[in-house]
């Protein structure tokens, strides 16, 4: 089983989408590890969005996902990462197909309702930066 890290982002929650995203990864058989929603420092931010730091969405990017509630998920299946990525769908709506989250949901390219970590090493990192809690402690 592998996992991964999903966000359902500030304009997904303003327009009662998180029951439906939440919906579409359950009935598929996707297990959700943990979940919490929660309003996103500035901080915790920047650290999620760190690989984009320098280009010209970075401050955009951090400006809108601390701009109301998020929805953090750590979720578990087999090939998690590829199966939750191709749920979620393209990130140009133009792009995304029908049946996916983004196909279905979204017309706009910045506000796109989620975020998938795109690599299982990504996902592991996610992980641990939005749900410290599940790392297991070192051995001393």
């Amino acid at each position: 089983m592998e996992r991964t890290f999903v966000m359902i982002k500030p304009d997904a929650v303003r327009r009662k989408l998180v029951g439906e995203i939440i919906r579409r990864f359950e009935v598929r058989g996707i297990d959700i590890i943990a979940i919490k929603m929660l309003t996103v420092s500035q901080e915790l931010a920047e650290k999620h969005y760190a690989v984009h730091q320098g280009k010209p969405f970075y401050a955009p990017l951090v400006e809108f996902v601390v701009s109301g509630p998020v929805v953090a998920m750590v979720l578990e299946a087999d090939d998690a990462v590829r199966l939750a990525r191709n749920m979620i769908g393209a990130l140009k709506p133009s792009d995304a197909m029908p049946g996916t989250i983004r196909g279905d949901l979204t017309t706009d390219t910045q506000r796109n309702l989620i975020h998938g970590a795109d690599s299982p090493e990504t996902a592991a990192a996610e992980i641990a930066l939005w749900f410290p809690e599940l790392q297991e402690p070192a051995e001393s």
